[in-house]
């Protein structure tokens, strides 16, 4: 069982960049996978990245490849997003999500979740 926090959203314009946190508590961070979701207006959940216990294995969508970065801090109970180039369709509620290395880009697979940040990139 673990407690997710996510923090470091805000208004940004186009080009910007954020760095999203999120902290646990409970179980040590370093018995999960972490993962980044997005829900946008209007969308579902989708996926932005992952990294796995150890950080060895990293995962990004398409559409963000290039632009973030996924980091974890296991000592800190940390997880990161740092998010560049930033465009207007980046804007959505960012969740980050706790559970195994598996079927990470599915918003089924993971087993606990944050209550989410605002990011708004404005065009």
């Amino acid at each position: 069982q673990v407690q997710l926090v996510e923090s470091g959203g805000g208004l940004v314009q186009t080009g910007g960049s954020l760095r999203l946190s999120c902290v646990a508590s409970g179980r040590t961070l370093s018995t999960y996978a972490m993962g980044w979701f997005r829900q946008a207006p209007g969308k579902g959940r989708e996926f932005d990245a992952a990294i796995s216990q150890s950080g060895n294995l990293t995962s990004y969508a398409d559409s963000v490849k290039g632009r973030f970065t996924i980091s974890r801090d296991n000592n800190k109970n940390m997880v990161y997003l740092e998010m560049n180039s930033l465009k207007p369709e980046d804007t959505g509620v960012y969740y980050c999500a706790a559970g195994g290395y598996y079927n990470v880009r599915s918003p089924r697979s993971w087993a606990y979740w944050g209550q989410g940040t605002q990011v708004t990139v404005s065009s």
